[in-house]
């Protein structure tokens, strides 16, 4: 307890505090964070040997949502356990990893993990930025080699003023959601989802952002500088100088035209062909100890394309594929690409190829969200897929991972906020996006893609949405060039991955990956302006396709009948243990859904059938007012009078004197149960008693 050490700021308003030398001591480095009644534990541990086989440095860092935080016990009935994680852990877990990874030696080898543990949660304040800072904290105070600490904001607005961290009811007003992650004077990772923003109250918030990031970095560095570990040495894969130069005398002649080629396929021929000469050289040379021999000679002709690919873009402006620096590659559109689809679009970028699915579904399809933090439900949904062919790969289909699910997220985030609200389409959406070929962004390809489909399955979205990524190049100075529409060398070799989509509006979505330090504001500023007159070229492209939602829906598209009811009648549509709404079921084939605001939602492929469930409905629910005429029939006798029910559970009197102009004796003399007779409502006395009559009618027992 004597190790134990608290240290304190403020941010916005609100104390964060970190802790450490109480938990998980055998970890290189841990530390609580806690931030309102939020709070997470995150830990760091290095292996102290190098992972063998692998080609790149390893780094894994897990986001574990812990239901006890927030006092639930996980919806499930079988299963209480946590298991698989969310995608929203994953998402998070993501969040951490962008932010840290470009801050690690890429040559390392040491096998590095970073596990955020949510301990609390109070609703209010992000857990995903407290792992951040927790992860900044233990990786900083720790001897693992590592050049952060960083730090993270999330902003959004309230009534036009900025607002820093928002909490959680306030974050869902707000017309943008930034996280925005860095060093001090720098940001590294920015995720974002907006409604269509303008790139200069986008710029606005990252710079306000930036000031709490660097207030956040000086904190963690004074608790660095009290309580951190001297660093150790990491193991890095290195070329001896000796056996660089050899492999740079023999190849360096076939390094340029490896990487320059306007043809993406000769392009990957001349690539393959290098490596295995200097594979098959490895071989001759070294063949005691070629594997080691063989990696090494990987990354010397690496660093050597690196060098050459910055020094042709920083001093000549020259791209591997001879476009200029702010130009996109070709583009092609397409849709009604599939015939029994409810909506398809195809889109092509250079060898970058997306094709987009859209499905429409009952209401009553929602996916039910059962996390840690939220219990919702939500209506529209993207999903993205890579398989191994649409990179000339071979390997097991496994499903999506992280990569997936990330690329999926910022698609849908991207496009969510021009979705139709419910009550004018009240459709469950999902968009299937399959990348068919990837050579650079496949994200902002979907984001077209599905932007397409979805106006080819006639929602009416209220803007198009396009996509682009801007790369940079960063010199030794500080000299940096942007290039619109990276591929994949570019993306390799350059220093950033920022994704951005928008309408002719405004911004829609972010999503910025570094392999630099940070960005400067000024760097930020010119790739939003860039990717924004990048963006409407290519919404003008997809409009040539189509320019707008299809009118009419597509014939294999179920179709949505919304009936309104007194909420009061909703237990008569439902019947006593869901009996009479089975029966319409049944009878009928369609899906019916119900919501507490009197909402009935009727859905079917089959005109007919939604038709007749739809006047059952209105049968059920139809408040009788005296003048209207029914057909009904007579289910009861009496000695005063009939009962004949006129709508489904909905019985009226017929006195006997009102069954015919004439005197009647008895009521048995003229009807009998179950004839159909007509009648009209004379009456509703004030005790809801319907009262009835067959007198004046034209149809009336005489």
């Amino acid at each position: 307890m004597e190790k134990v050490k608290k240290f304190e700021t403020e941010i916005a308003g609100r104390k964060l505090v970190i802790e450490t030398g109480l938990l998980a001591n055998q970890a290189n480095a841990s530390v609580t964070v806690r931030y309102g009644d939020t709070m997470v534990l995150a830990t760091a541990v290095m292996s102290s040997e190098a992972r063998e086989g692998v080609n790149y440095f390893p780094l894994m860092v897990d986001y574990e949502e812990k239901f006890y935080a927030s006092g639930k016990i996980k919806g499930s009935r079988f299963i209480k356990r946590e298991g698989r994680p969310t995608d929203e852990a994953i998402l998070n877990a993501r969040l951490i990893d962008r932010t840290l990874r470009p801050l690690f030696n890429q040559q390392m080898r040491n096998e590095v993990q970073v596990v955020v543990t949510v301990l609390s949660i109070d609703q209010e304040n992000d857990p995903a930025l407290a792992g951040i800072i927790g992860a900044s904290t233990a990786l900083s105070i720790s001897d693992i080699p590592w050049n952060g600490p960083v730090g993270a904001v999330r902003i959004g607005k309230e009534e036009e003023v900025l607002a820093i961290n928002p909490v959680s009811e306030d974050l869902a007003k707000s017309p943008f959601n930034i996280v925005a992650c860095g060093i001090e004077g720098k940001i590294n990772m920015i995720e974002t989802g907006a409604q269509e923003i303008e790139e200069g109250k986008i710029f606005e918030a990252l710079v306000e952002g930036q000031k709490v990031i660097d207030q956040i970095v000086v904190f963690i560095k004074n608790i660095q500088q009290e309580i951190g570990k001297p660093k150790t040495e990491a193991i890095l894969l290195e070329a001896e100088e000796s056996f660089a130069k050899e492999i740079l005398q023999k190849f360096s002649e076939k390094i340029r035209p490896a990487l320059y080629q306007k043809n993406y396929t000769a392009q990957t021929a001349k690539q393959q062909e290098l490596l295995k000469e200097v594979s098959d050289y490895i071989k001759s040379a070294y063949p005691d100890d070629r594997g080691q021999k063989k990696e090494l000679a990987f990354l010397v002709i690496d660093i050597e394309m690196e060098k050459m690919f910055k020094e042709s873009v920083l001093e000549n402006s020259e791209r591997p594929d001879g476009r200029k620096l702010d130009e996109v590659r070709p583009i092609a559109c397409q849709v009604g690409f599939l015939p029994r689809t409810h909506g398809s679009g195809l889109f092509t970028r250079g060898e970058t190829q997306v094709l987009s699915v859209v499905t429409l579904g009952a209401p009553g399809m929602e996916q039910v969200i059962d996390t840690m933090e939220l219990d919702e439900k939500k209506r529209f949904m993207h999903h993205y897929n890579f398989p191994p062919f649409s990179v000339g790969e071979v390997r097991p289909l496994r499903g999506p991972g992280r990569r997936d699910i990330g690329h999926g997220a910022l698609v849908e985030k991207a496009l969510d906020s021009m979705i139709p609200d419910k009550d004018i389409f009240p459709y469950t959406i999902r968009v299937v996006s399959e990348v068919l070929s990837s050579n650079g962004s496949s994200s902002m390809a979907s984001t077209c893609a599905s932007n397409l489909a979805l106006m080819d399955a006639g929602v009416s979205m209220k803007s198009a949405v396009g996509g682009i990524s801007v790369g940079i190049v960063v010199g030794e100075k500080g000299e940096y060039k942007l290039l619109s529409d990276i591929q994949g060398p570019e993306d390799h070799f350059g220093g950033m991955d920022f994704k951005i989509t928008g309408s002719e509006k405004g911004i829609t979505a972010i999503q910025l990956d570094v392999k630099v330090d940070g960005l400067t504001s000024q760097m930020i500023k010119d790739a939003l302006e860039q990717s924004r007159k990048n963006r409407l070229d290519i919404i003008g492209i997809m409009s040539q396709a189509i320019n707008a939602p299809r009118a009419d829906l597509s014939p294999f598209a179920p179709r949505i009948i919304i009936v309104k009811i007194n909420p009061e009648k909703i237990r008569a549509v439902i019947g006593p243990g869901g009996k009479v709404i089975n029966q319409i079921i049944d009878e009928t084939g369609v899906e019916i859904d119900i919501e507490d605001d009197g909402n009935v939602f009727i859905t079917s492929t089959n005109k007919e059938a939604g038709d007749k469930a739809r006047q059952w409905v209105e049968n059920l629910t139809h408040e009788v007012r005296a003048g209207e005429i029914f057909k009904g029939r007579v289910t009861r006798l009496m000695n005063f009078g009939a009962f004949a029910e006129i709508l489904p559970g909905q019985e009226g009197l017929i006195h006997i004197s009102e069954i015919s102009e004439k005197r009647i004796d008895r009521v048995e003399d003229v009807l009998e149960i179950g004839d159909m007779v007509s009648v009209k409502v004379k009456e509703i006395d004030n005790l809801g008693r319907i009262n009835l009559t067959m007198r004046g009618l034209e149809n009336s027992v005489e």
